[in-house]
């Protein structure tokens, strides 16, 4: 198989034999693969003399046997995706269970061998790898986003516990990358390629893996932004011709440069950024390209610390240096472990060439390239494997703080993204110790960082010795001083600007728990109401036959669904006493006439409807079944219901039928009326538009709502209203009323919409 063109800054990424491996033959009767997993085999005991070889030869036999008869999207037989992934695994030099996890990966997702049998020929430990890695792919989930986060919260469990399960799924998902363009449906390699960039392209980043990453980038990249990747490396292609070798000349400038200075460089490497980085920097600042001042970044090699130093203050002699550019990743490392100096400076003799010098040791560099797999757990020893990652990577234990506070799984789904997808600033505490926290970042996110109780009793702030207000945000170097006060409790207004999953997830659970006591209480206030209006006294041993009777398993609970409206208190009061019941009124007939409304509006934000206008006018025909002819009806203006989900009629005295959702919660309020309810259905093809709600939360910035409008647009909906229920210095909930076809126009709407970082939420509004 032909690699693809993956750009400049993927040169450096391993890349495992695609083909049959040279020099060994297997026989004619073995399945494909045999013969490949052997030669594996030996690679990996070339740089590790005390790999289980027997394990690796009986993993590769194993997954020739199960994957004999399946085939990839290429035509290719199917062993050699895992033989692919463990080989980008033995170039990174990792140890003989997480090779063998690469080989047995997808048998116990995709074939008959079990993990049971897995465990029973391979042990515990390669057992559970492979179950870290394997998707959750067998049970039902109602979404494919709920999906998503279920696998993605199993994935974080796994590799909190070890984190070689993120290596594996990490190689799995660059091989799935790099083969791509076999997949035939546009839908799923853009889904797979957005995937990657929102989730896997950061993991990659966090435990330093760099050049997987920008390979990951690079890829969906190309699929995702066809074309803007192809003006970017038509731009980069131009200055190359324009400036011949000016790469090579610069090298040899830096080179002069540093001797002349008396430090001993052992490598000065100059490259281009890879084209989707460029296109990222022009998004966020919003420029050409042409005002970008690092297209190109050179990496010099020293000695050791002490030489980096010099090596800066040579640059810093010989060139003009760029304000704002100077990061010291020597003495504050980033929590992966990246260590480096990076500065901009301008060449004046290379036409004023602005570029980007980095300068490390070569230790520092391989850590830079390769991340954790640079120092990985066969030099010390498989028994410090256990809790690994949460000791070295404390965004881990954000990630599992994370899962904890959420309350279900597209919150943790959507604050795991937030956490991941986030550029930094370092504080400290008055104590020394160094916090790591998202730019943008407040005293409130510094607080949760430190300690979640921190976070939950946080009263006021300083910042470097003086008060400010709590959405202070830090800069780099800020010394941060928390007050706390016994009894304080977390302001549901936080979540409004603070910045962190970890601290959004706890102030998040705060608000659901508070609201869960409210709704109780008020609960057990409207049925003790309710009994005294039916002249009884209130008693919770009276309550225990309703309790009963409407299924539920104690009184907290039956109070929470009265108090949040899903049950009336006169309900519990006819269940707990049943000769209370009154038998069902037949309702009034109600006089006929004509639809009112446009067909599938219902009331929408910011417009309304003129009286005897075209768009007033009745549709031809009913989009719904179950009604009489010429039965006025509307549909709800408090749940939208749109064809493809269930609904239900509401005879309303003076308005017709009302249309709701079959789950909206006024339906509540008729619980009473059984005798008013409708059972209707759409037609089969209910033609013309129908209005969704859509809540978004998206960053406060100019083009925010162009962007927002230019994504409904391109997934061919039409605006029908629009407005701004909140707006802050960081952020804005906009309300837009969206014409759809049906829900499932409106779920891919959603869908784009929570595509760009920018959007924080994207949810529809019911109610």
């Amino acid at each position: 198989m032909t690699p693809r063109d993956t750009g400049p800054l993927s040169a450096t990424v391993p890349r495992a034999p695609e083909g049959p491996a040279t020099g060994t033959v297997a026989s004619a009767t073995l399945p494909p693969g045999y013969a490949e997993a052997t030669t594996l085999a030996e690679r990996v005991l070339a740089y590790d003399p005390r790999a289980d070889i027997g394990l690796l030869t009986r993993a590769g036999q194993l997954a020739a046997e199960a994957h004999a008869t399946q085939q990839r999207e290429n035509g290719e037989p199917y062993i050699t995706h895992p033989l692919a992934v463990a080989g980008i695994l033995a170039d990174y030099r990792l140890d003989s269970a997480t090779i063998a996890t690469a080989l047995l990966h997808d048998v116990a997702e995709d074939t008959a061998v079990g993990l049971k049998e897995i465990e029973r020929r391979f042990g515990v430990e390669v057992a559970r790898l492979v179950d870290g890695v394997t998707k959750l792919t067998r049970i039902e989930l109602q979404s494919e986003r709920t999906k998503q986060a279920e696998n993605l919260r199993k994935l974080v469990l796994a590799m909190s516990e070890d984190i070689r399960v993120l290596l594996v799924k990490l190689a799995d998902r660059l091989h799935n990358m790099r083969t791509l363009h076999f997949v035939p449906q546009q839908a799923r390699r853009q889904k797979t390629a957005r995937e990657t960039l929102e989730i896997f392209a950061p993991l990659a980043e966090r435990i330093g893996m760099d050049a997987l990453k920008t390979e990951m980038e690079t890829l969906a990249f190309q699929t995702l932004h066809p074309e803007a990747r192809q003006t970017i490396a038509a731009r980069l292609t131009f200055l190359r011709g324009q400036g011949a070798d000016l790469i090579r000349e610069i090298e040899q400038d830096l080179k002069r440069v540093l001797a002349l200075h008396g430090v001993n460089a052992l490598d000065v490497l100059g490259r281009e950024k890879s084209p989707y980085s460029i296109w990222l920097k022009m998004q966020k600042k919003n420029v050409a390209f042409e005002a970008l001042s690092d297209v190109m970044a050179f990496r010099v090699i020293v000695d050791d610390r002490n030489a980096c130093y010099m090596a800066l203050g040579a640059v810093h002699d010989a060139y003009r240096v760029v304000p704002g550019r100077f990061k010291d990743y020597i003495s504050t490392p980033k929590t992966n472990g990246y260590q480096s100096l990076h500065t901009g400076v301008t060449v004046p003799e290379r036409r004023n060439a602005k570029i980007e010098v980095q300068i490390r040791t070569r230790e520092m560099h391989e850590v830079a390239e390769f991340g954790v797999a640079a120092h990985w757990i066969y030099k010390q020893g498989p028994e410090t494997a256990g809790g690994t990652a949460r000791k070295r990577y404390p965004w881990v234990r954000a990630l599992l703080d994370i899962l904890e506070n959420a309350e279900g799984v597209q919150e943790f789904l959507d604050d795991t993204k937030l956490e991941l997808h986030r550029e930094l600033v370092f504080c400290f505490s008055p104590k020394g110790d160094l916090i790591e926290l998202p730019r943008g970042a407040t005293p409130v996110d510094f607080a949760y960082e430190v300690h979640s109780q921190v976070g939950d009793t946080c009263v006021g702030a300083k910042v470097n010795g003086k008060i400010v207000p709590l959405r202070h945000m830090l800069e780099n170097g800020d010394q941060v001083e928390i007050i706390t006060a016994r009894g304080g409790q977390p302001n549901p207004a936080w979540e409004r600007f603070v910045v962190t999953g970890k601290a959004r997830a706890r102030i998040r659970r705060f608000v659901h728990a508070r609201q869960r006591e409210e709704n109780q209480e008020s609960g057990r206030a409207a049925i003790t109401k309710a009994f005294r209006q039916e002249g009884l006294d209130f008693s919770e041993k009276l309550l225990e036959g309703a309790l009963k009777a409407l299924k539920q398993p104690g009184l907290p609970e039956l109070y929470l669904l009265v108090g949040s409206g899903s049950l009336s208190a006169r309900e519990v009061v006819q269940a707990a006493v049943p000769e209370l019941r009154t038998p069902p009124r037949i309702a009034d007939p109600l006089p006929l006439a004509r639809p009112r409304g446009r067909l599938g509006a219902g009331p929408t934000l910011g417009r309304a409807e003129r009286p005897g206008s075209g768009r007033g006018a009745a549709p031809a025909g009913m989009p719904v079944t179950g009604l009489v002819s010429g039965m006025p009806y509307h549909f709800a203006g408090c749940c939208h219901p749109l064809p493809g989900e269930r609904i239900l009629g509401i005879v309303t005295t003076g308005k017709g039928v009302s249309i709701h959702a079959a789950d909206c919660r006024s339906l509540e309020n008729f619980a009473a009326a059984p005798e008013r309810f409708l059972d209707i259905d759409w037609v089969e093809e209910a033609v013309g538009h129908h209005v969704g709600r859509i809540i978004v939360e998206t960053r406060n910035r100019p083009s925010a709502l162009a962007a927002l409008t230019e994504t409904v647009a391109q997934q061919d909906g039409a605006l029908a209203g629009l407005k701004v229920n909140h707006r802050d210095p960081e952020s804005c909930e906009i309300a837009l009323d969206v014409e759809v076809r049906d829900l499932r126009h409106l779920e891919r709407i959603m869908g784009a919409l929570r595509a760009p970082a920018d959007n924080l939420r994207v949810e529809r509004a019911r109610g």
